[in-house]
Parts: C-alpha cells; sequence; structure tokens
C-alpha cells in the first residue's frame, strides 16, 4: 500500500484558460488550456511508449476517467507474455514498462485487481533473462542490442514504484555507466552495451529529457531507509541539469541534438521544466532553478497552437525533424500538472 500511497499523493483536477500579456511586437501566453492539448494528444496514434507516456500525462492532470479508459485499452492491447499497449510495437521491450504506472493508479482507484495483475505481469517481463543484455540493462526492444537513454524513464520509476528498488537503481546505474558522458555531463542515445559500439553518438534532447523526467520521478518513490541511493539520484540530477542549463538557448529551449545548431526543439523544455519543478515542490532541488524552467514552460506554452497541438517538437515516429509528437503532448500536461502543483500551498 506504501507504493500505491506514493502513486495517488497530489493528483488533483485543475483547468486553466489562455491569458496575454504584451510582450515586444507579439502576444505571449502564460497559461494553457489543458483540455486541448490532452484532446490533441488522444487524436494521435500511439506506440507503446506513447500510450504510456500519455496516461502519466493525464495522472499529472488528475483526469482519472480518462486515465481508467486508456489504462483499459493498454490491458486489451497487450500481449500474453505481459507487454501493454503492443499497437504495432512487437519489437518493443524496454518501452512497455512505462504503462506500468497507470496499471498501479488504476488499480489504486478503483480496486480492480485487473489492473494490478497487468502490472504485475508487465514488471514479471522487464525481469526475464531474455529482456536483459550481459550488464543486466534491459534491452530497448527485440531487434538488436541496443540501450537507448530513452530507456530510464521506461522501465525505472515503475520498478521502483512496485518496490524493486534495487532494480529501479541498477537501471539507471546500468544506463548511465553505457551512456554519460561526464565532459559534457549529457547523455548520448544509443549503444551496445556488449560491444561499446555507438548507434548514436548524439547527445539528444528527447532522450536526456527521459532521464531527467525518470531521476525525478524516482526520488520521489525512494522509501527513507533509501536514503543513499536518493542522494545519489540527486547527485545524478544536478549533474545533468547543469550540463543542459549551460545549453539552453536564449529562448528557453535547447538544439534537437543539444550540442548541434540543428533546431529549436520543445519537447526537452516541458521535460526539464516538469523535473525541475517536481524536485522544488519536493524540496531535494533548490528553488533557483525556477528561473530556468519557468523560461522554459513559458516557451513550450508558445508553441502550442490553437487546438493545443505542441508545435517544434521531435516529430514522431522518427525524431528528426521538427513537427508533432504525442509525448511532447504528454510532457506538457505533465509540465503544468507539476507548475500547479508547486503553486498550491
Amino acid at each position: 500500500m506504501k507504493m500505491l500511497n506514493r502513486i495517488v499523493t497530489g493528483m488533483a483536477v485543475f483547468g486553466i484558460s489562455m491569458t496575454f500579456v504584451a510582450y515586444g511586437q507579439e502576444s505571449v501566453a502564460t497559461s494553457i488550456d489543458t483540455d486541448k492539448v490532452k484532446t490533441a494528444m488522444l487524436c494521435m496514434q500511439r506506440y507503446s511508449w506513447e500510450h504510456g507516456t500519455a496516461m502519466q500525462g493525464v495522472m499529472e492532470i488528475g483526469d482519472t476517467a480518462t486515465l481508467i479508459v486508456m489504462a483499459r485499452e493498454s490491458m486489451q492491447r497487450g500481449k500474453p507474455d505481459g507487454r501493454l499497449s503492443m499497437v504495432g510495437s512487437d519489437m518493443n521491450i524496454a518501452d512497455t514498462g512505462v504503462n506500468g504506472p497507470a496499471m498501479l493508479y488504476a488499480f489504486s482507484i478503483t480496486g480492480d485487481s485487473t489492473f494490478l495483475e497487468a502490472a504485475r505481469a508487465q514488471y514479471e517481463y522487464l525481469k526475464l533473462p531474455s529482456s536483459k543484455d550481459v550488464n543486466g540493462i534491459i534491452y530497448h526492444n527485440n531487434l538488436s542490442e541496443v540501450i537507448f537513454s530513452d530507456n530510464m524513464f521506461m522501465v525505472a520509476p515503475f520498478l521502483a514504484q512496485m518496490g524493486d528498488y534495487d532494480e529501479a537503481m541498477a537501471q539507471i546505474e546500468g544506463i548511465r555507466n553505457l551512456l554519460w558522458n561526464p565532459e559534457r555531463k549529457l547523455f548520448h542515445h544509443i549503444r551496445i552495451g556488449r560491444t561499446g559500439e555507438f548507434k548514436d553518438i548524439s547527445f539528444w534532447g528527447g532522450g536526456n529529457g527521459w532521464c531527467a523526467a525518470a531521476m525525478a520521478q524516482v526520488i520521489g518513490y525512494m522509501p527513507e531507509e533509501r536514503e543513499a541511493d536518493r542522494q545519489k539520484l540527486i547527485g545524478y540530477y544536478t549533474d545533468l541539469l547543469e550540463g543542459l542549463l549551460a545549453c539552453q538557448l536564449p529562448s528557453g529551449l535547447f538544439y534537437d541534438k543539444i550540442t548541434e545548431s540543428n533546431f529549436e526543439e520543445s519537447t526537452l523544455a516541458a521535460m526539464v521544466a516538469y523535473s525541475i519543478y517536481v524536485g522544488i515542490k519536493a524540496g531535494w532541488l533548490d528553488h533557483s532553478y525556477r528561473v530556468a524552467a519557468d523560461k522554459m514552460r513559458t516557451a513550450v506554452i508558445n508553441r502550442v497552437d490553437d487546438y493545443g497541438v505542441l508545435q517544434g517538437a521531435s516529430a514522431a515516429p522518427v525524431f528528426n525533424y521538427p513537427g508533432t509528437s504525442p509525448e511532447g503532448q504528454a510532457f506538457v500536461l505533465m509540465m503544468e500538472g507539476a507548475y500547479k502543483k508547486l503553486n498550491t500551498l
């Protein structure tokens, strides 16, 4: 029950209207209609990680009714091996884990053991030796031996929620050992653990955002008896935040390939702002970081169009040009939910 209490804590329903302030020659939004953002997200086609992240978005804004429907759909589209939300996603391994938190939350709301059973089956799939490489890191997919930076968000928070703190830490440590660049204080994107070969050596923004959000969540799930691990994760997170803020652009955004001048991308800013608000609210991150987070949030809000669609995101499903994505939509919701909680006494 302690695990479920952590999931439920702080989930409050809210709604915000559109307001504008003068800024030079433009109208700059200072808040956003989350219902529009949510509706746009739900209109988008979604693979396993996108559906799971979308569910976290609706959880963060307290929309439990939508969450229950989405969670049922996740189970209905599951595989006998325990993997959830498997629409066009037969190759996915790590990505499916991000659906687990919604199953736990749905169970905490409804008491329906079907949701808990689905969470346990997903957990057991991730724990299978066949799901892991020789170093014990959960594979990204079953097509090759690659490990993505994305994996950290897909599996570590769910493992911690299941009470398997050792495995959550092992996944974070394993991904960090494989992909962390101590000079830039950023994560590379894709590498093969067994050979050390890089499949994508770039510092992809989305991947670093996944890691920031993952660590912020796992810090919050760590019980008192794991204070040493909690402090270690806070150190890892603040190191990453230092690397990210060194690359923040005047607009408040970041390049899609953080250290390369390709295009200013909007999802990473939402991811990082979310993680900062979570850390400040929980008391483990200094309030001074709010300045950077608020700048990110303003930039993100002003990229949401009249239909509630975040523009300038790394575009699904290939993520190498500016466009839109379900995960971008979800992190706008998560950012706004965390912002609301931070400003609620």
